[in-house]
């Protein structure tokens, strides 16, 4: 658990510099997809469909976003 705690501290810190406390779920799950996606043993194409399977259907509007 602790080296997962500091990958998602070290890409905050090193990515987006400040995280809201709304949008922290957020963070946390492109972390985790992160990490679960992250084997190299699997072909580029493969983690790239994965990760195209994983936004079909999800969508977030701006206003959402802000409100």
């Amino acid at each position: 658990m602790e080296s997962v705690w500091a990958v998602m501290k070290r890409g905050i810190y090193g990515v987006y510099h400040h995280v809201s406390d709304k949008h922290l779920v957020r963070y946390a799950n492109e972390f985790a997809f992160r990490l679960n996606e992250g084997d190299v043993k699997r072909h580029t194409l493969e983690r790239l469909a994965s990760v195209v399977d994983a936004t079909v259907g999800k969508r977030i509007t701006f206003a959402e976003l802000t409100a």
